[in-house]
């Protein structure tokens, strides 16, 4: 009797394995069981970072349904934010990330030392069609600090470790410089840093730098906390610059269908006249302006930032020595 279970026992096993794996298996991307998940890097305040995403995945996906179904419904999207400018990098990387809005930093992690399957699509423009950007360091007005060799020895704060204006662009100017910040503290988020600067819990700090709207009004970091301080502009000023890298790209992972390319280009084609398109219209300006201050988007490749690539490989060669 019980050589007779053997064999059933054996064919049991071995169906319910088949059926575990096969029950595991992934939907294709942009399924509703599976969407197309599009991540955000944490640098402003996160639930209104996440207003905007919900809407521009919403508008993309109606578009993406239409162009690659003929339908309203039929190409799923969701929007998240991580913790860290990192873990979208690292996302893009497990497959956990499909289509990111990366700082300029993070891609260069993900194309040279990472080397993880992603392609720049879009690039960002702010202010008047302006593709690239500076970092700023602040000080209070009152703090005696006016130029960056009075930093030396202060306690300075910085957003995130892999944040290009909030840490990268300046400690390299700072190295270059010969400067040497007294503690460093790192708030995550440009907001904070200003913040930090205005309430005098830092001596300086360093956050990103986009030049005066056509009315004059300063579009930098500190315009980022104006409602809880009225009078930033007035008791936070900006003491340098650093030198100015290409705006952060829009980035795909190159492998969401696997080996079809003919599926892959189509949807990338529809994810970039969507977001154009979106961003052109009156909604799609307001949404973005509140995004990360854009002020309108264009299609882009990775040859857009080949120059940056090895800018980045050649600092860390020289860091290397």
């Amino acid at each position: 009797m019980r050589k007779s279970m053997k064999p059933t026992i054996l064919f049991s096993i071995v169906c319910l394995t088949f059926t575990l794996f096969a029950g595991c298996k992934k939907e294709p991307v942009g399924t509703e069981a599976n969407p197309l998940k599009m991540f955000f890097v944490p640098s402003e305040d996160t639930e209104g970072v996440m207003l905007s995403a919900e809407v521009i995945a919403k508008f993309l996906e109606s578009y993406v349904s239409k162009e690659v179904y003929g339908k309203e419904k039929g190409f799923y999207i969701k929007a998240a934010i991580p913790s860290s400018y990192v873990a979208v990098v690292e996302a893009v990387g497990t497959g956990r990330a499909d289509f990111a809005a990366i700082n300029t930093f993070g891609y260069v992690l993900l194309k040279n030392k990472k080397q993880y399957p992603g392609e720049a699509i879009l690039k960002t423009i702010r202010g008047k069609n302006e593709t690239s950007y500076k970092a700023q360091i602040i000080a209070r007005a009152d703090s005696g600090i006016q130029t960056l060799e009075d930093l030396n020895g202060k306690k300075f704060a910085y957003t995130d470790p892999a944040s290009t204006a909030g840490y990268v662009m300046p400690s390299q100017l700072f190295k270059a410089k010969g400067i040497t910040v007294g503690e460093e503290v790192f708030a995550h988020r440009h907001d904070n840093v200003v913040t930090m600067v205005y309430q005098g819990q830092v001596d300086a700090g360093a956050t990103y730098y986009s030049p005066p709207g056509s009315d004059g009004v300063p579009r930098d970091a500190r315009g980022k906390v104006k409602t809880q301080f009225p009078d930033v502009f007035e008791k936070v000023k900006i003491v340098d610059f650093t030198d100015s890298v290409p705006n952060a790209p829009w980035i795909l992972r190159t492998n969401i269908f696997g080996e079809d390319t003919e599926k892959y280009e189509k949807v990338k084609k529809a994810i970039q006249e969507g977001m154009v398109a979106f961003s052109a219209t009156e909604e799609g300006k307001e949404v973005f302006k509140n995004l990360y201050s854009i002020t309108g988007l264009a299609l882009s490749s990775d040859k857009d930032f080949v120059e940056l690539l090895e800018m980045f490989k050649k600092i860390e060669g020289e860091e290397s020595h």
